[in-house]
């Protein structure tokens, strides 16, 4: 399952996003009786098994198997079938494992150093100190190669077989955003980089507590350079999954929606519970997503893909843009928007993936926000040293098909609240427009007002308004699970369609890097007829690319 593909044979490429609970396993634990982990030999073991002990109705068909190898008798010693078994004797099967098989379940042993036992990740005296991030053991695993072999080792299907995604492909493992990292020069540089990584920086988990940690703009510019990257570089490769925590990975996966140029599908996984504990769901959605990208079912006519990024979790097809979490169990994703976003089945124990419906929305290679056709660069604003807005340029792209560092929009949201203080809400519109006026030449705001009209108190509608004549977008969108469309907005702000507004923030920042901001008003308060036209222009052309991504 490695970067080498077999002749003839589909390769996929497993993008670790950051903080997955589905490449996270159960804290290592020495318990009495011995927790059973997935573990390697360091040589070949003979092993005796029990015959008859695999089902608890096996001896009752004992007409149907071949007889055992041998017997063991009371004192552990093996009797082939030749000699007659002592007294007490048990039948038994004699088998090898050997190293090269894999992961074998064996009793997880590994002791600390103080003695003891482990309390969670790390010890007990630990626990009771204030202890460091650095002082536990990761959970989470650094890429999906481990979690891959284990599915492929241990996971059955209901006939019984294993080695369910070895059959349908080859698999290659790229960290985008890896929950785990190697945090020493040891195991850095076995890893083969070239220095220990740091957490926040170059790896970002969420358990235990203290290794908590979020990615910015600068980690999305490189998770998605190295999807556009590879995908584009790699004509092996025929499809991309896209493993990460479950709240965020809603995201993540319309960003790549709107952003990546590609005729291959993009799949995204998530677990609402970690990698070998009970119900786990995470091993099923992996091969759910491996079986839909090798079956072509995505394709039209001209064999490219005509879904776009999706989510498969629990044997549902969800479209990007209309997929939510709701609660923390397998069955939680929802379609939002009121108007579908569950567009096929991944068929279960029993037959192949089936679409039953098609995005109309704008998607990866037909998205007007690809990177293909962003501009290389767009104009922002920023505070002038006199106290005025000027405009400058923002560098969109470092390539043909790369993000440039640093050019990540600055987007907030701005929520609707009945009984809220008169002076609260404008106050935090016009506190965000004067931060980012000072740090982000590309910024903007999503206000998340009534459902599903997107309209906020009187106050805070002011403030927006003023924000869009400091060259900031504003768009409008109703609060939760809005099941209609915005209503018509004022011409100095864009109208949210059915989104929700994380997604509509995420077309937002997409948005900026095409159009860059609005036309500045000589004076936010006051715009003048021409101003307000100029402004009611560009929104226009925002407001095309909500209607249609």
């Amino acid at each position: 399952m490695g970067a080498d593909a077999s002749a003839g044979r589909d390769r996929i490429a497993v993008f670790a996003g950051p903080t997955a609970t589905i490449l996270n396993s159960a804290t290592l634990q020495v318990n009495e009786p011995p927790v059973l982990r997935p573990q390697r030999l360091a040589a070949p073991a003979v092993v005796y098994v029990k015959a008859f002990s695999g089902h608890p109705l096996e001896r009752d068909a004992s007409e149907l198997y071949a007889p055992p190898d041998g017997y063991v008798d009371q004192g552990g010693v093996f009797h082939t079938v030749d000699e007659d078994p002592p007294e007490g004797a048990e039948p038994v099967y004699k088998t090898t494992l050997d190293p090269d098989g894999g992961v074998y379940l064996l009793p997880y042993v590994a002791r600390p150093k103080t003695g003891g036992c482990w309390a969670s990740a790390t010890t007990a005296a630990a626990l009771a100190e204030d202890y460091a991030a650095e002082e536990l053991r990761q959970t989470h695993y650094p890429d999906a190669a481990r979690v891959y072999e284990e599915i492929d080792r241990l996971g059955l299907d209901v006939d019984g077989r294993c080695g369910l995604l070895t059959e349908l492909a080859d698999f290659v493992h790229l960290r985008a955003i890896p929950p785990g990292g190697f945090r020493t020069s040891e195991a850095a540089f076995g890893a083969g980089l070239t220095a220990p990584e740091r957490n926040g920086r170059d790896y970002f988990g969420y358990t235990p507590v203290p290794c908590r940690a979020e990615p910015g703009p600068d980690a999305l510019v490189r998770a998605t350079n190295l999807v556009q990257s590879t995908l584009t570089e790699d004509p092996g490769v025929v499809g991309a999954q896209w493993l990460e925590g479950s709240p965020t990975i809603e995201e993540s996966l319309y960003w790549l929606n709107l952003l990546i140029d590609t005729d291959r599908p993009i799949v995204g996984h998530a677990a609402q519970r970690p990698h070998g504990t009970l119900g786990s769901d995470g091993g099923r959605n992996i091969v759910d997503g491996a079986r839909y990208i090798v079956s072509r079912v995505w394709q039209g006519e001209d064999g490219g893909d005509t879904v776009g990024a999706v989510l498969i979790a629990d044997q549902r097809i969800f479209a990007s843009r209309e997929v939510a979490k709701t609660d923390a169990r397998p069955g939680n994703y929802e379609a939002v928007g009121g108007h579908g976003g569950v567009l096929g089945s991944t068929g279960g124990a029993f037959g192949g993936p089936v679409l039953s419906f098609r995005p109309t929305r704008r998607h990866t290679r037909y998205s007007d926000l690809r990177l293909t056709v962003l501009p290389e660069i767009v104009g922002g604003t920023r505070i002038d040293p006199a106290g005025g807005r000027r405009r400058v340029e923002v560098r969109v792209k470092a390539g043909v098909r790369q993000l440039a560092a640093g050019c990540v929009p600055a987007v907030r949201i701005v929520k609707f609240g009945r009984y809220a203080s008169p002076c609260c809400p404008g106050g935090e519109v016009a506190e965000w427009v004067a931060h980012a006026s000072t740090s982000h030449p590309l910024a903007g705001v999503v206000g998340e007002g009534q459902s599903p009209y997107g309209w906020l108190d009187p106050a805070a509608e002011r403030a927006l308004r003023e924000a869009a004549f400091s060259g900031m977008p504003v768009v409008k969108c109703g609060r939760g699970n809005t099941g209609g469309f915005a209503s018509q907005q004022a011409p100095w702000f864009v109208q949210g369609s059915n989104l929700t507004s994380s997604k509509a923030r995420l077309l937002l920042m997409a948005s900026m890097l095409k159009l860059g901001s609005l036309p500045v008003a000589a004076d936010p308060a006051a715009p003048t007829v021409v101003e307000l036209e100029a402004t009611a222009a560009a929104v226009q052309e925002y407001q095309a690319l909500f209607d249609s991504h």
